[in-house]
């Protein structure tokens, strides 16, 4: 099981960072990546990196501004957020697979998937 944390509410151009634990096993052999889904709107893809943590990957809405990185050791990837903007509200998902290769933000690459953080922002 995955389990996302770190989201809340959060000011217009303000940080935030977001981790993504497993329960149960151990993260070091999956790509991992973030989706995340706004109200009314369809799952997103927004990073992914891969297993060794050589290969990362951001949508074009976020680039420049997340920052995956991950923690084998902690068992844990992070996902920094700078400068956030209203329109980066949505519920925050991470999700692994131990096939995908970080070269496609598609979330039918990923089996095992967490229940989702919030992230809101707001002034």
């Amino acid at each position: 099981q995955l389990v996302e944390s770190g989201g809340g509410l959060v000011h217009p151009g303000g940080p935030l960072r977001l981790s993504c634990t497993a329960s149960g096993f151990t993260l070091d052999s999956y790509t991992i990546a973030w989706f995340r889904q706004a109200p009314g709107k369809e799952r997103e893809g927004v990073s992914c990196i891969s297993s060794s943590g050589d290969r990362t990957k951001y949508s074009a809405s976020v680039k420049g501004r997340f920052t995956v990185s991950r923690d084998n050791a902690k068992n844990t990837i992070y996902l920094q957020i700078t400068s956030l903007r209203p329109e980066d509200t949505a519920v925050y998902y991470c999700a692994a697979s131990d096939q995908a290769m970080c070269a496609m933000l598609s979330q039918f690459l990923y089996d095992y998937w967490g229940q989702g953080t919030q992230v809101t922002v707001s002034s």
